[in-house]
């Protein structure tokens, strides 16, 4: 069924024609449009072919009360895309036989073969890493308070792990916070702080200088400014971010499931690097073997889902992203960010915004991807049309 995405991760694309540069060129028109009718206040978009950056731009506002204009390297809470950094993470682990996918993590985190369901009962199948980044182990979201530093990960994780399950392992999807339990395995694992492995094992080596939990002051002088939509004039305010705190002293606690801060830049190395299967620049960063299983989507219940291991995929029956093809992979946050990727061609974009309870802010995104889809000569297809075709 997803033969086509497994070869495109097994071999890396030699396509001959380059993006369409009219059809590029016309992004920032595109965003413009979307900013005169107030879908955001400004938005960085990012295009990049078999590694290289062929498109990458700036519109509108990075602060509006201060005149202050989006620049290609304004910083932005990403949100849930931290999730696929996460996987990658794990499967870093895995490549080095440190970690398996499938066997019991409670092998790595003793406590999570003492979980409950609500009954009291214990669950059928032990919890592994694949079902806590695919959001099938059964933890879904508690209440919880703001990751402010006044908890470590460790300590999160074992309040995580204490509320009953919501179901049993493997058998449904709530989307929640087992990625941020994986997140504590690397830390026991790699023996190193969560946030300090990425930075070494993934950052440093990518060249990605500007992802980070908690900014510095010069790095928070590029943070975008969230905006909201006023419910009486219909203007865009600014809007509340609890990963921005008004002390660079107070440091929120390394979320997994969601923490980072990044710019358009250093996430099109990232999906690059997946986007050809592992490697970029020449160097190997990760297996093959590891890209496929993280990006293949995973069965609950005897239901095929459009959820991988830390990544969103456009299936045949089911799409996150319209304007990609079936497929692609990738992530968005709860600001209305995205990165989607291509592996068939090697097309990776990057769509960045800090919008929060703004309407349409989808919109421009899918502007930007059918741009990019176009410029690539890719026809996408509905969904259900799409499975046809692929029955000929």
């Amino acid at each position: 069924m997803f033969l086509k995405h497994l070869l495109a991760l097994l071999v890396v694309p030699s396509l001959c024609c380059a993006l369409d540069s009219v059809k590029l060129d016309a992004i920032p028109a595109a965003m413009e449009q979307a900013l005169a009718v107030k879908q955001a206040a400004g938005v960085v978009t990012l295009v990049m072919e078999k590694g290289k950056v062929v498109h990458h731009s700036a519109s509108g506002m990075a602060n509006v009360a201060k005149g202050k204009r989006m620049e290609k390297d304004a910083l932005f809470w990403i949100a849930s895309m931290t999730k696929s950094v996460n996987a990658t993470a794990v499967m870093l682990l895995v490549d080095d036989g440190k970690l398996v996918l499938d066997s019991p993590a409670s092998k790595w985190l003793p406590e999570l073969a003492q979980v409950k369901l609500a009954d009291g009962t214990a669950p059928l199948k032990p919890i592994t890493l694949h079902m806590l980044l695919s959001h099938t182990a059964g933890i879904a979201f508690p209440s919880r308070k703001p990751s402010d530093g006044a908890i470590s990960l460790k300590s999160y994780v074992a309040s995580l792990i204490k509320t009953p399950l919501a179901f049993q392992p493997g058998s449904s999807y709530e989307y929640g916070f087992g990625p941020t339990v994986a997140g504590c395995i690397i830390e026991i694992v790699s023996g190193m702080k969560y946030d300090e492995f990425l930075t070494k094992r993934l950052f440093l080596p990518l060249g990605m200088k500007d992802t980070q939990f908690n900014p510095d002051e010069a790095h928070r002088a590029r943070i975008a400014q969230t905006y909201k939509t006023d419910e009486d004039t219909h203007e865009l305010v600014p809007g509340y971010n609890p990963f921005v705190t008004s002390d660079v002293s107070v440091t929120h606690m390394p979320e997994p499931a969601g923490g980072l801060f990044s710019t358009a830049a250093d996430m099109g190395r990232f999906y690059s690097m997946i986007a050809s299967g592992g490697e970029l620049d020449g160097v190997r960063f990760l297996s093959k073997k590891a890209v496929q299983d993280m990006t293949t989507p995973v069965t609950a219940g005897g239901k095929q889902l459009n959820y991988a291991s830390g990544w969103q995929v456009n299936t045949e029956t089911q799409r996150v992203c319209s304007a990609m093809p079936v497929g692609s992979f990738g992530h968005g946050g709860a600001f209305a960010t995205n990165g989607w990727i291509d592996p068939a061609s090697d097309i990776v974009t990057v769509f960045l915004v800090q919008n929060v309870l703004v309407p349409d802010s989808g919109k421009p995104k899918d502007a930007f991807q059918k741009l990019v889809m176009e410029a690539a000569g890719i026809e996408v297809k509905p969904a259900a049309v799409a499975k046809k075709a692929g029955k000929k």
